[in-house]
């Protein structure tokens, strides 16, 4: 008889939980440290040792900008999901179901409707988790109705990017959502009426060079990479070391890109003294201290 797997191991298993679940800790891609998820979660995705802001998700997000973490979510145009019927290692269709169930929500974008500071705001924000946060047709058609809805109800418009850039799976029509988007934003600053963007990591490709970079304001998080071009590709073309924190949110204030460079948790407050400044309104001063959900 072996003591050790015989009698030892059965005891350890009956004392031990038998799943545990793979997401209890979280590794800080600037650091390398190990978090742990539900106390990272509490300190709003922020590494407590060395500060980096990790991506958010949608939801908390809207939770956290919105007056009480209440807000509601616009239910968006449902489009052709595969126009070009693209397949490359596996079909686009499959890969959007896999998203989908993955993070709940239909494409990349969401668009939500709610107040903050007192002043009744349009947000539409992109997903990175769902396929880069890339921009194809209904992210494009989101963009196109949160800026209806905000010039219908003369309400000022956000806009929250985190994408990789087009979605290559739908080809030029992709690549049409950059002038669409434009022209979306475009109509609601010809009524008179602020476009916010706040720029995330990572805000690259097509959606920097479309509405992203067309705000009144452009606030970012900190530390968070902007660009069109990955810096390799840029070095490989130009064939010169780029500068220290090139594409940084830093970096594109002093070069005057980025109006305002913030940590997430004073985003809010930062956010409501923008808006209350284009709007010529003071804000409800009990919005302000209002704990994020």
């Amino acid at each position: 008889m072996n003591w050790l797997s015989d009698f030892v191991r059965p005891k350890i298993k009956k004392i031990t939980t038998k799943e545990i679940a793979d997401n209890l800790w979280t590794k800080c891609p600037e650091c390398g440290k190990m978090l742990y998820t539900k106390e990272l979660e509490k300190n709003e995705y922020i590494c407590a040792s060395c500060d980096h802001h990790l991506r958010m998700p949608i939801l908390k997000r809207f939770a956290m900008l919105f007056d009480n973490g209440e807000y509601k979510l616009i239910t968006l145009p449902k489009l052709v999901e595969d126009p070009l019927n693209f397949k490359d290692s596996k079909k686009y269709t499959d890969r959007l179901r896999s998203y989908r169930k993955a993070t709940g929500a239909d494409d990349a974008i969401r668009v939500a409707q709610g107040e903050i500071g007192g002043i009744t705001c349009v947000i539409a924000a992109l997903d990175f988790n769902f396929m880069g946060g890339s921009m194809g047709t209904a992210v494009g058609e989101g963009i196109v109705k949160a800026a209806e809805i905000a010039t219908r109800g003369n309400y000022p418009l956000i806009t929250i990017a985190a994408s990789g850039g087009a979605r290559m799976q739908e080809g030029i029509l992709s690549l049409m959502q950059m002038a669409r988007t434009s022209a979306a934003v475009n109509m609601v600053k010809e009524k008179g009426l602020p476009f916010i963007s706040i720029l995330t990591d990572p805000t690259t490709g097509g959606v920097s060079a479309s509405f992203a970079m067309l705000g009144d304001i452009h606030i970012a998080e900190k530390g968070c990479v902007i660009g069109f071009a990955g810096a390799r590709v840029i070095e490989q073309t130009i064939r010169e070391k780029l500068p220290e924190g090139f594409q940084r949110a830093e970096y594109l204030k002093e070069h005057g890109m980025v109006d305002i460079v913030v940590r997430r948790p004073e985003m809010r407050d930062t956010l409501v003294r923008v808006i209350s400044i284009l709007l010529h309104q003071k804000p409800q001063v009990n919005t302000l201290a209002i704990e994020n959900k």
